[in-house]
């Protein structure tokens, strides 16, 4: 694995001290309210780090998937909800950035660099699943305006951010898959919210349903040419969200590893004033969490550089990062609350909290099973899909 550079060292040191001052303390309050994170949002952008994935001749960081993955992680260590409303931005940006227009560089790069425009992902629909590489949204010509019909399901940031990059079937679809990708604006007429998002973990990331209804958006916001959205499914969307929902169950993963460190290490039995981390099978059992956690990160960060590099085959590895993280943050979590017994147990607890938002790493499309489906397929020599 490569040494991360002095400029990302630097990125993920103004991440953390944004994470103690602004997003930590008010973590509980999103989790308990369902409250969609505008504070974190802010406190981001107020850093200059909304722009990471813009390239740097437009005023951003021009990173990559390793800075995705490393500020992903440190944000959701505190609050995962934040990290998934940040990561999915970021996704959206790295979408925008991969072709984008003189008017959509002004229009959306520039001002996302400057903390000013905040950006969404929304590919899922109820009538395709987990196959998000999927879509049955419409779209058709109308003089200067395509007209959207369709519904975007578990749309993160929903009705908070300023644009949202959709999927639509082509107008001339050729072979399935043969979709197009769109910037939508937030102020779009046609467009029209769904119930709030009240979910059993992740409850801050507003991840709303999204109905366009004859929605009117600017043939200038069509990302690069009708029928490339398989191409930015799997060469842009796939790769960065990935990284950021895998650093982000990472972030949860590490934080249950330091509540049951602190729980070990300061808990101890009245009855023979023996501390709980010198019992021994609670030595082990923090041992196979800390080394789990470990691994994960190891391979996270290997698939993160891969990528970055363009390894041909950093496929696998980016495929299996998000499924052994969803798997890591669910086990690992499970322990802690093993370990810090009714303590955690209790409503609302850090711990609890931790373990609910872990779980949604298994469902949240792709799926564990369907990412590991897809990761033995490629290294037996099969074709993705």
């Amino acid at each position: 694995m490569e040494r991360i550079s002095l400029k990302l060292s630097e990125l993920r040191e103004t991440t953390e001290q944004v994470v103690a001052s602004s997003i930590a303390p008010l973590a509980a309050k999103v989790d308990h309210e369902c409250l969609w994170p505008e504070h974190s949002m802010r406190a981001l952008a107020a850093a200059g780090l909304l722009g990471l994935q813009v390239p740097e001749a437009f005023g951003g960081h021009g990173e990559g998937l390793l800075a995705l993955s490393i500020l992903t992680e440190a944000i959701g260590g505190a609050c995962p909800s934040s990290a998934l409303c940040f990561g999915m931005h970021c996704v959206g940006t790295a979408v925008i950035a991969t072709k984008a227009t003189n008017y959509q560089t002004e229009h959306y790069l520039r001002q996302i660099a400057q903390g000013k425009h905040i950006t969404s992902l929304a590919l899922s629909e109820s009538g395709t699943g987990a196959n998000f590489y999927i879509s049955e949204t419409t779209l058709k010509s109308d003089g200067e305006y395509f007209l959207v019909n369709g519904t975007k399901q578990f749309v993160t940031n929903g009705g908070h951010a300023d644009s949202y990059v959709i999927s639509t079937v082509s107008m001339q679809p050729t072979a399935e898959g043969d979709f197009s990708c769109l910037i939508v604006d937030r102020d779009t007429p046609g467009i029209e919210w769904l119930e709030p998002w009240n979910g059993f973990g992740m409850r801050g990331n507003s991840s709303r349903g999204l109905r366009l209804k004859e929605a009117k958006v600017l043939k200038r916001n069509l990302l690069g040419e009708e029928g490339d959205q398989i191409w930015y499914v799997f060469e842009v969307v796939a790769p960065y969200f990935l990284m950021a929902m895998a650093g982000t169950y990472l972030g949860i993963a590490q934080s249950a590893v330091n509540a049951a460190g602190e729980h070990l290490r300061s808990r101890r039995h009245t009855y023979s004033g023996e501390a709980l981390r010198h019992i021994g099978s609670l030595q082990t059992l923090y041992a196979n969490m800390w080394t789990s956690v470990e691994k994960t990160r190891g391979l996270l960060y290997e698939a993160a550089q891969r990528g970055d590099r363009g390894d041909p085959e950093a496929l696998p590895f980016i495929l299996a990062c998000k499924a052994d993280a969803a798997k890591t943050a669910v086990d690992v979590t499970n322990e802690a609350m093993t370990i810090c017994g009714g303590i955690a147990y209790r409503e609302n607890s850090q711990v609890s909290q931790m373990l609910r938002d872990a779980r949604a790493g298994h469902v949240m499309s792709p799926t564990t099973e369907m990412l590991n489906n897809w990761t033995g397929r490629i290294l037996l020599g099969l074709p993705l899909l």
